[in-house]
């Protein structure tokens, strides 16, 4: 008759109910694992009980093997957790110096990386920069971008394996994605783990890989994008087009696009925000009797009245002539404004008879000798105060 096997209650070696989660399952193996640590506690018995600590927490830490322990059966076979029988599987052995300063030190726990890592993995974000002028900035723009970046290699769509051929698991270590090594040190023997060197952690080989890809799966490649940038952006905003980056190795999900503005410089508006500024130069005579001049705006062209008399340094507001106000859903919420700043031009160069002229008009004006920093609110320059106050 042959000998019966018992399944160990992997719940009740740790103290936890069946419905525990992974958290309590941690904070229940790190304080028996305090107790009952070889270096802690040199106890045969409590060496004993530590293993099978150990195998437990290793179990219920790995959803498939919880997984078997729920439907009644036990993952570990024959082997280990209870001693382990001859040829038996020592779950102390097998379990990595790592978890046990998790245990410790409070690390993340739960067999925080073991097993063979997945071949596929998720695309890098690609940018690209796009100048536009003001103009296009204000309206928007749809144009075809060409982009170089990784893409889905078409041979083996993905897989890396040449047609025909599959991956085969790594005989170095047997398909776990790392390989270990046991050392001696003053915790006693430990067991560290590190990536396979021949499968690199994936463990799985390719022995025939892909002509195209070379076995990663994705190749690079030149297409045409479409992207479409909503009226109101601004120099360094970027827009986002999901799912248009690089492929990923083994085929992995796509990164996503970027695409950042770059606004050039403009020839008459420089730009604050949604608003825009410009300079007006006007003659002497024309800021003196007053003009209306032909303003250009992103929306064609406004009539601008300056008053005469219009002093250098002034600024006309135009509402809602600047540009349009983008929200961060791409919507535009109305528009900034234009800002016109008025520049007195001073002629440099006059001739005998415009000399004359002005002479005139200053002596009309009484202006033939005037105060250095103007007058004050009674028309007494600094010079006449100055005089007065040594007068008294």
């Amino acid at each position: 008759m042959g000998n019966a096997h018992v399944v160990r209650d992997y719940y009740g070696i740790l103290g936890v109910d069946s419905d525990a989660g992974p958290d309590e399952i941690k904070r229940a193996y790190r304080r028996l694992a305090r107790e009952l640590h070889p270096d802690v506690n040199p106890d045969a018995a409590a060496q004993e009980r530590f293993r099978e600590v150990s195998a437990a927490y290793e179990v219920l830490t790995d959803p498939e093997k919880r997984r078997i322990v729920d439907l009644g059966g036990d993952p570990l076979g024959n082997g280990g957790g209870g001693g382990g029988g001859a040829g038996g599987a020592d779950p102390f052995s097998a379990f990595g110096f790592g978890d046990i300063m998790d245990a410790f030190f409070g690390g993340q726990g739960g067999g925080r990386g073991r097993g063979p890592r997945s071949r596929i993995q998720p695309g890098a974000d690609a940018l690209i920069r796009m100048q536009l002028t003001l103009e296009e900035c204000a309206t928007g723009v749809t144009r075809d971008l060409t982009v170089d970046t990784a893409a889905l290699c078409s041979e083996c769509t993905g897989s890396g394996c040449a047609p025909g051929s599959t991956p085969t698991m790594c005989d170095i270590c047997n398909g776990r994605g790392e390989v270990q090594s046991v050392q001696r040190s003053f915790l006693g023997q430990v067991v560290t783990s590190r990536p396979c060197p021949n499968c690199r952690g994936f463990g799985e080989v390719i022995p025939e890989p892909c002509r195209q890809c070379g076995g990663d799966g994705r190749v690079r490649s030149r297409r045409t994008v479409s992207v479409r940038i909503p009226a109101g952006v601004a120099d360094g905003m970027r827009v986002r087009l999901a799912g248009q980056g690089e492929v990923g190795p083994g085929g992995g999900p796509a990164g996503d696009l970027y695409v950042e503005v770059e606004e050039e410089p403009h020839e008459l508006f420089t730009r604050d925000g949604a608003d825009l500024h410009c300079t007006v130069q006007l003659p002497m005579t024309a800021a003196a009797l007053g003009t209306t001049l032909p303003l250009p705006t992103l929306d064609g062209t406004e009539e601008l009245h300056l008053d005469a008399g219009t002093q250098a340094g002034t600024v006309r507001t135009l509402r809602g002539k600047g540009m349009p106000r983008l929200r961060s859903t791409g919507r535009v919420d109305g528009h900034g404004d234009l800002m016109v700043h008025v520049d007195v031009a001073v002629p440099t160069k006059l001739d005998a008879k415009q000399t004359e002229l002005l002479r005139q008009l200053a002596e009309l004006r009484g202006e033939e000798q005037p105060d250095l920093a103007g007058g004050n609110r009674n028309g007494h320059g600094i010079f006449s105060r100055l005089r007065d106050s040594f007068g008294r």
